[in-house]
């Protein structure tokens, strides 16, 4: 039988690895253009919280991981705050941790800023992975030099992420990743002020309005009470007029942190406007609605405000009312416009039975 000879053996070797290194090829094509088009929703993405499912989601899904996960320094609350309400809401955010500081972060990467890719540590990786993988991806998350969070990948291959694999790719993501939290945190901002009343730093009538109708939905879909407080300062007109309108800005700036202060933390305050606040309480029945709304007069009155020189006793009436249990087919704006009509209406009589007091009445 006749021996090959040795230049088809080797052209067939070469064949061999040609087609490998095709596939190969037309792999990396197809990875590039998943996350092209990737990149381009990130920079695309409407809010901050679309910004970070997509990352945790729709990256997962998009390239076969095994577990993703993200976290973000957050010294002063900011983004515990941003995502509060849409957390409430039933919009999970699985994988996301909100650090205090950059500590961890920085003992993770050692101020190297590149990614660290190898295998799987479960003391040092399972906190932000979980168990049951075999390589990882960190991705450190740097925004004008500074540490701003880390993007983290997992995989049950042990292949998938190797210590000698190419990190450009994985370099360019975290790059845009960081531009794109920094521009959604930066619109949130915009919102956030557009919401917010200048002068006391609480929520403003717009939001109070639209937060309305969000909470009476959820009421009425879940079966569970609505409390609204309609909140107004005793007296304030003599505030003005005997010691300036500067310190009666003070004195209401103090109260509506003061009311803040006493609320849950699913609660919400809004100035209404001129002296007058507003607080919805979800899933406060009657007994527990009055003992807040007490617990925010006591606070008021107990404590004078330092304005200047001058320390202000204030007081407030408040007038509470329910969200009634059976709408009988009324829109959630119908709804709204009885409830804060109700707890006005209340607190009109609280001010003809002495003012300094709460008085509940049905919505």
């Amino acid at each position: 039988m006749q021996q090959p000879h040795p230049l088809e053996a080797e052209n067939r070797a070469l064949r061999r690895q040609l087609e490998a290194l095709l596939r190969e090829a037309r792999a990396n094509e197809e990875k590039m253009r998943r996350f092209e088009a990737l990149e381009h929703r990130l920079i695309g993405a409407r809010s901050l919280h679309e910004l970070l499912q997509l990352l945790m989601d729709e990256y997962r899904r998009a390239f076969g991981l095994d577990a993703c996960s993200l976290a973000l320094v957050d010294r002063e609350q900011e983004l515990a705050r941003l995502l509060e309400a849409e957390l409430r809401e039933g919009m999970h955010l699985r994988g996301l941790r909100l650090l205090p500081s950059a500590a961890p972060l920085q003992a993770l990467f050692g101020g190297d800023e590149r990614p660290r890719l190898g295998p799987f540590d479960a003391a040092r990786h399972g906190p932000l992975l979980g168990t049951g993988l075999a390589s990882v991806a960190l991705l450190p998350l740097v925004r004008r030099g500074q540490l701003i969070g880390s993007l983290h990948f997992g995989s049950s291959d042990p292949e998938r992420y190797t210590a000698d694999a190419g990190t450009q790719l994985l370099e360019r993501l975290g790059g845009i990743v960081g531009v794109c939290l920094e521009s959604a945190l930066n619109q949130e901002r915009l919102k956030l002020a557009g919401l917010t009343d200048m002068l006391t730093g609480v929520h403003n009538r717009r939001y109070l309005e639209h937060r309305c109708l969000i909470e009476i939905a959820q009421a009425r879909r879940y079966r569970h009470p609505l409390a609204c407080l309609f909140l107004d300062l005793d007296g304030f007109k003599a505030i003005n007029d005997g010691h300036g309108h500067g310190a009666g800005d003070i004195v209401l700036r103090m109260v509506g942190q003061a009311i803040q202060g006493q609320l849950r933390a699913g609660d919400t305050i809004a100035r209404w406007g001129g002296e007058e606040f507003v607080a919805l309480l979800p899933q406060a029945g009657g007994p527990q609605a009055r003992e807040i709304a007490e617990r925010i007069r006591a606070h008021v009155a107990a404590r004078p405000i330092e304005a200047g020189p001058a320390r202000i006793p204030v007081t407030i009436s408040i007038g509470l009312a329910l969200l009634d249990p059976e709408p009988a087919g009324r829109e959630p704006a119908q709804q709204a416009e009885r409830l804060l009509a109700a707890a006005d209406a209340a607190l009109y009589r609280a001010k003809h039975q002495g003012r300094n007091r709460v008085v509940s009445e049905s919505a």
